[in-house]
Formats: C-alpha cells, structure tokens, sequence
C-alpha cells in the first residue's frame, strides 16, 4: 500500500473530528460512572443481605448517596507521593489503567444497530486487545511505588491475566465459530438461541477467567490485605486511588456487558426496549459476582496458577473441538438439538477433568 492509496481525510478535519470524539468520551465517561456507583451500591446492600447486616443505609434514600459521598470523599484528600517513588510512573500509571477500561465499551452494542462507533467488523478482536492494557497500568503502579508489596501484587496481576488470557480467549473463540463473525452485533444477531444454551462450557470457562482477570473475588490476590497490605495501589491515595477502585468496577461491568452479549443474546428479549434488556442481563451477571464473592473464600497463590493452566485451558481447548465438530457437521438452525448434549458434556468434562487434576496433584479446588 502506498500513501496515494490511503483515502483521503475528511475536509473538515480535525473539527469534526476532534468534536465527534469529545462527545463520544463524554457520553462514555458518564455511562460508566453511572453504572459504577449503581454496582457499587448493588454490591454493598447485596453482600450486607447475604451476611445478615443492613450495609449503607444512612446517606440518602436507603443509602443511596453512599457512593456520590465516596467520591466526594476521595477527591478531598490530600494526593501523597513517597518519597522514592518514580513520580512520574507513579501518577501516569491510574490512567493508564483507567483509560483502557473504558475504551471498550466503544463496541459493545446496547441495543439493535446502538453502539457507541457503530458495528466494528473485527468488534471482539478489538475488545480482546483493549482489555488487557489495563495491566500495563497496575504494573507501573507496582514498579513506580518503590514498594516491595506494591510489586508483588503487580507481579500477581500480570501473572493472572497471562495465565487466564488464554482460556478466556479460546472460550471466545466457540461463540466465534457458532456466529461466524467477529461483530459483536452480528454474534447478537445470531442468538436465536442464547449462546449460552450452545455453549454451557464456554459461558463457564469466559466467566471464571474472566472474574481473575479483573481481580474478583476468590481471585483478588493483588489486594490480599492479610498478606501484601493493598497490593499494587498501597502507596496511592486520593483520587488515583479512586481511579484504582473505578478500574475494578469498570472491568466488572465491561465482563458482564460481555457475558451479556456473548451467551445471554444481548439485548435482544421480548416486550421490553433492548437497551432495558441488557441492562437487566447485566446487573444480573454482576449480582452473580457479588453472590460469588460473598460465599467463596479467597484462594492461594498456586491454586490461581493450577486453576488456569491445569483445568481452565484443557477444558477450553476440548470445548473449542467440540464446538467445531458440531458446526462442521450440523446447520446452523440444527444446533439447538445438541442443547442437553452440551450441558451434559459440559457436566462430564469438568467433573472429570477435576478428579484427573486432584490425582495429577494440581491443587484446584477453591
């Protein structure tokens, strides 16, 4: 390709550029947010129900104002820098973990033909890419502290999504195969029956890894605070602590956007607008967060790693082939036949697989 093929810019360019794109981050940006505090909200209230306390109920109705006042709490306190820290590392490293978690809701399609760039026909490659860039962020976080705890958590952060990547993505690469195409939108579209009927085994492999991934519980090692004080961000304070804490529930809702849009059908369901479907399906993977949170202790170290490279990926793999025989040997509106099949190979495969591992000494249980 030379220069004289690349088309040409627009004759506006940059004004409508630039002005396109301050509104498209804007938007974004308030989206987000608001979805956060709500999550945050749901969270706290949840878990206090489940652990038989009130949780937050003092600052507005049924305290619902709890997390504005957070947030008013955390841009009022003073920003401390240690002394040996690489200061420049250490302020740059809350946005370059921000950034990336919000870039990816660029794609994910809140209702038919509602996205915020519209249908991006390599739309998962996008997201895939995107997602993990946020670790780069945690790291320099870690590095730049001068904090041998600070590293150690950062160390376990890009371990994990090394380690979960790969099955996460290959859980990916199932839907891939049964849509036949890469669109977000077009996977949606193809969700005559939700993906996670087709694929039981995917939804639970893309779930788990990507639950370690954003560093939810029972695989928040990079905040163990009864080993490592807070993990990566213990020398921030303020708001790029704040920006820390935004990141995880940032992550929390783009996972559950694409469990949402990968096995749930999107927003696609009946009588209600699409973009309230999502939302419902969205909230309801996130409460299954909390619920998993609320009951499962955290796990070591090595259980992270033997959970990963000893069950998740030879599971993923064996879905993956098996995803691949049927869609080679089945139409495409025949798939829904092999529904109680999947889930029984599903069930099949994962007990199995977890009894070898025992036997092969991988501690995975959780």
């Amino acid at each position: 390709m030379t220069l004289s093929s690349l088309p040409a810019l627009p004759s506006d360019w940059p004004g409508g550029f630039w002005w396109h794109w301050l509104l498209f981050t804007a938007v974004i940006i308030a989206s987000v947010l608001v979805l956060v505090m709500g999550f945050i909200y749901i969270e706290r209230r949840g878990m206090a129900r489940m652990q038989s306390r009130l949780g937050p109920n003092r600052t507005g109705l049924f305290g619902m104002l709890q997390p504005v006042a957070d947030a008013i709490k955390v841009l009022l306190k003073e920003d401390i820098v240690p002394a040996d820290a690489d200061k420049l590392v250490h302020w740059l490293a809350p946005i370059v973990a921000f950034v990336p978690a919000l870039m990816i809701f660029a794609v994910v399609p809140f209702g038919d033909g509602w996205s915020l760039v519209g249908d991006l026909d390599i739309g998962i490659l996008y997201v895939v890419a995107i997602s993990s860039v946020s670790t780069v962020g945690v790291f320099m976080a870690g590095w730049g502290s001068r904090n041998k705890y600070s590293l150690i958590g950062a160390m376990r952060m890009v371990a994990a999504v090394v380690s979960y990547e790969i099955p996460l993505v290959l859980a990916i690469a199932g839907v891939v195969v049964i849509a036949g195409s890469l669109s977000l939108h077009q996977i949606v579209q193809a969700q005559d029956i939700p993906f996670i009927l087709l694929q039981p085994l995917g939804f639970l492999l893309f779930f788990i890894a990507g639950s370690a991934e954003i560093n939810r519980s029972p695989f928040d090692l990079m905040e163990a605070d009864s080993e490592i004080v807070a993990g990566f961000h213990t020398e921030y304070s303020g708001m790029k602590f704040a920006m820390f804490y935004l990141v995880e529930y940032a992550e929390a809702v783009a996972i559950s956007s694409l469990v949402t849009t990968l096995f749930l059908g999107g927003w696609r369901g009946p009588l209600l607008p699409g973009w309230l479907w999502f939302v419902i399906k969205v909230i309801a993977v996130f409460f299954v967060m909390v619920w998993i949170r609320t009951t499962l202790p955290r796990i070591r170290i090595d259980q992270l790693m033997a959970l990963a490279w000893k069950f998740l990926l030879p599971l993923a793999l064996l879905n993956l082939l098996i995803t691949a025989i049927q869609r080679l040997t089945l139409p495409v509106n025949a798939l829904w036949i092999m529904v109680p099949i999947n889930f029984a190979v599903a069930a099949g495969l994962v007990l199995l697989w977890s009894k070898f591992s025992r036997l092969g000494g991988g501690r995975v249980e959780v």
